[in-house]
């Protein structure tokens, strides 16, 4: 996915943006940026990779030679960004997030206007930032471009700008399925991917971004460029998954909503029958715990910790590229409690099961660690399709799923046309299925949320809701 943060100030803005980029670490693994802006030295950028390095470490040497009242960062699992843009519209400085499904149609359609040219990364492809910037240079001011941009794209765009005058322009994607927040102190404003980035660094809430809507934000205010649209689709990920604790989005926190939702889960177990007999509810760190603190305290069985993760060397900020190493890394943070594993019936509370290779080798290291039982749960229901619109389940098929596989595996091409039932637990074809993937990955019994119960913990109107990945509805 990715992260951003902003910052435009009568005072030098520096360690803000530093630090509240830093905040959005969770959100990406591959680029960091910072862009800073004075009127005496004009943009100052750099752009670090981060694969191996954590955001902080990286920056920290670059930070005595920026200044400026005025900047923007990033965190990015895609493209080295933010970029800086001359045009016809200016000298800007542009970061994004989001996907664009038919990036190949749209520079096609560039090109066949003879006299223009994108820089190839090294894969070959163009950065998708860039060609955002590209779109929205074919208007004639930036709030026509960014909704001309939005417009064409198939997929999400979420976009800041930092213009040569220190105002900032912020965008929320046309169907909101990110978040824009903007916070105040004594000197100037913030806009920020995460609130509490800012809330943490003296800054207060003051608004949310609707869906389409563009804001220009000064250090004296902020103003609505393009109103709000009535349509929102916010990504659930974002309450069971990608979003930090304390974060709140549509006035909803995402702790509270996580406790909410394994309180939600059990309750459904009670009622049909299917909570078995443990002796621990555990959370599968460090996303699933609040999910299993909620479902521990609704089925009154013991909340423990039989594993924790070891990360002062291996956070997940940064992550070594190669799968093997990746893997094996995985499996040195897990360290066990024996006294909570031996002889124990476990259950285990997971935020989700998305390819399933790191939950087998969890269940396969609980069992050498001699557990009685493994069961498992999952937050949300079972993922059936690659996200389009953001990059949490972005796969290269949608064969990369454990549900589909197992589907596929079970009837072929015919199960596909019956994933709602599948998603289904109660319909004997989605009994079929968790009890293929009990078999598959060594679980004792599985559960997943439902889809109703999901959105009942997010609270929010469920047709402003994305649930893409599970029911193929954006």
């Amino acid at each position: 996915m990715g992260g951003f943060f902003g910052v435009t100030s009568k005072q030098d803005c520096v360690l803000d943006i530093f630090f509240g980029v830093d905040y959005h670490s969770h959100l990406g693994t591959r680029r960091g940026g910072m862009v800073i802006h004075s009127r005496e030295k004009g943009f100052q950028r750099q752009i670090h990779n981060i694969e191996n390095t954590p955001f902080r470490t990286k920056f920290e040497k670059d930070l005595i030679d920026f200044q400026g009242h005025s900047g923007i960062g990033c965190i990015s699992d895609s493209d080295p960004q933010p970029l800086l843009v001359r045009s016809h519209l200016g000298l800007y400085a542009i970061t994004t997030v989001g996907v664009i499904n038919n990036a190949d149609e749209l520079i096609k359609n560039y090109f066949s206007d003879h006299g223009h040219q994108f820089m190839a990364m090294s894969s070959g492809k163009v950065n998708a930032t860039e060609l955002i910037a590209a779109l929205i240079n074919q208007k004639d001011d930036l709030v026509s471009g960014i909704l001309h941009a939005q417009e064409q794209i198939d997929g999400s765009a979420t976009i800041l700008i930092l213009t040569e005058d220190d105002s900032i322009i912020a965008a929320r994607d046309k169907m909101g399925r990110l978040p824009v927040l903007i916070g105040k102190d004594h000197e100037g404003y913030c806009v920020s991917f995460e609130s509490f980035a800012y809330t943490k660094l003296g800054y207060e809430n003051v608004y949310e971004l609707g869906p389409r809507e563009i804001v220009k934000i000064t250090p004296d205010g902020y103003e609505t460029l393009n109103p709000a649209g009535k349509d929102m689709k916010i990504c659930a990920f974002l309450f069971s998954y990608y979003g930090y604790p304390n974060s709140n989005y549509e006035g909803i926190n995402v702790e509270v909503m996580r406790y909410k939702n394994g309180e939600i889960m059990a309750a459904n177990e009670k009622k049909n029958g299917t909570l078995p007999d443990v002796d621990y509810v555990a959370g599968v760190p460090d996303s699933g715990i609040p999910h299993a603190i909620g479902y521990s305290k609704e089925s009154g069985k013991a909340f423990a910790r039989p594993f924790v993760k070891y990360t002062p060397t291996w956070p997940r900020s940064f992550m070594p590229a190669n799968q093997k190493v990746r893997n094996q890394v995985a499996k040195m943070k897990q360290i066990p409690v024996p006294e909570l594993i031996e002889g124990k019936k476990l259950l285990f509370v997971d935020d989700s099961i998305v390819r399933g290779t790191q939950l087998r080798e969890t269940v396969e290291f609980l069992y050498r660690s001699h557990a009685a039982e493994v069961h498992m749960r999952s937050a949300c229901p079972p993922i059936m399709y690659s996200c389009k619109y953001l990059n949490f389940s972005s796969n290269g098929s949608d064969m990369d799923l454990l549900a589909r596989r197992v589907v596929q595996e079970l009837e072929g091409d015919e199960g596909h046309k019956h994933l709602d039932e599948y998603a289904d637990a109660s319909t004997e074809r989605g009994k079929c299925m968790l009890r293929s993937i009990c078999e598959k990955l060594g679980f004792d019994s599985l559960g997943y949320q439902s889809l109703d119960g999901l959105l009942d913990a997010i609270g929010i109107d469920r047709d402003k809701v994305c649930t893409y990945c599970w029911n193929g509805k954006g």
